[in-house]
């Protein structure tokens, strides 16, 4: 998320990715992609629009990638630039605010119910409350507003912490929330005014938003002074985001790398204290960086999102098998390199987090 520009990643796919510059050597590239089972593309009309850069208003960019809506709409692709002047990262031309509802339907506010996400959740709670622990441990009462609280779980958990906690949800899909205040417009337009939060809390929000800047401005009008802005967001520099298409588009809208997010705190009187890239919040597996890495070294040519091999869930539900050593042996013939890609994630994971490379980041900044 650097203030540089690039050149066209699918001229130069290595660049963004240094950490993918592993050896290949041995491996055997065969042609590991079955388009008969890619969804082409179509020329459904949607409503979308062009906007400038959010972060420094330029109309400079360049095509990062274009990848479709891989979880509804598949038929529909859109395209992640990069802006020349600053380095953000955006989808150009996006859904407007009226469209992108069609994008978020009822389901997608939907949890699990079951002991092992319930385990999952308390464990996710609880690492992001040690971003909170230096509030926490302040003498008298603590305010905490939670934006984009989904249903309400983590500001639940932290209210049982003693906080006195609100939220910001502006779904109409998510689940009615009685026990604390919960805002249900967007978080710059809340009727807050003043400094008169402890704590700000945003987990997988801000690449979600049409106006970054104005919830970064938000956040420090109303926070006190002293008080925290953790915000968590996908890694624009990462392999997962840059180079293999796990960006949930259009629902992402915004890719962030620690150079614009210092721009945006520098703009809005924040002071960032910490930066931890070690997806110690939401992990982020590389998965397909082997066959990026074949196509790309091995064989020299650029890695599009067409170019992309199945998941082994996907090539399962695709040909209607069941889990079990018929499925994996079809999937190994298939995809040789996404088998021993598999295997090797745990090194390049260790590798992404020494470089600060990770696919999340978490943030915390403070009102000085």
């Amino acid at each position: 998320m650097g203030s540089r520009s690039r050149s066209r990643f699918s001229e130069t796919p290595a660049i963004g990715c240094p950490e993918l510059a592993l050896s290949v050597s041995g491996v055997i590239a065969q042609s590991f992609y079955a388009r008969a089972i890619r969804r082409p593309k179509t020329e459904e009309k949607v409503t979308l629009e062009t906007v400038a850069c959010n972060l420094c208003g330029s109309r400079r960019y360049t095509t990062v990638y274009e990848m479709p809506d891989v979880r509804l709409f598949p038929d529909e692709y859109f395209t992640v630039v990069e802006c020349n002047e600053c380095g953000l990262g955006f989808v150009n031309p996006r859904p407007d605010r009226q469209e992108i509802q069609k994008y978020y339907p009822r389901d997608y506010y939907q949890n699990e119910e079951s002991a092992s996400f319930a385990r999952y959740l308390r464990k996710r709670f609880t690492q992001q409350a040690r971003y909170l622990k230096e509030v926490e441990e302040r003498p008298g009462p603590r305010k905490l507003l939670d934006v984009g609280c989904f249903n309400g779980e983590f500001p639940r958990f932290m209210a049982a912490r003693g906080w006195d906690v609100s939220g910001v949800e502006i779904s109409e899909a998510s689940l009615r929330i009685t026990e604390f205040p919960v805002f249900t417009e967007e978080f710059n337009e809340i009727p807050v005014h003043a400094p008169a939060y402890d704590a700000i809390t945003a987990w997988a929000v801000l690449e979600h938003v049409h106006d970054p800047m104005a919830y970064f401005q938000k956040a420090s009008q109303v926070l006190k002074k002293g008080g925290l802005f953790v915000f968590q967001m996908p890694n624009f520099v990462s392999t997962a985001s840059r180079c293999l298409f796990w960006e949930d588009v259009p629902r992402h809208l915004y890719f962030y790398t620690r150079e614009t997010v210092a721009q945006y705190l520098e703009k809005t009187g924040l002071v960032l204290e910490q930066e931890d890239n070690r997806g110690n919040v939401y992990r982020s597996s590389p998965a397909s960086w082997l066959p990026y890495m074949v196509r790309t070294r091995l064989q020299r040519k650029s890695f599009t999102y067409k170019d992309k091999p199945l998941s082994s869930k996907e090539f399962r539900k695709v040909h209607h098998l069941q889990r079990g050593i018929t499925a994996g042996l079809k999937y190994l013939a298939y995809s040789p390199a996404s088998v021993v890609d598999r295997m090797l994630w745990p090194a390049l994971e260790a590798v992404q987090i020494l470089r600060k490379t990770y696919g999340s980041s978490t943030y915390v900044a403070r009102k000085p």
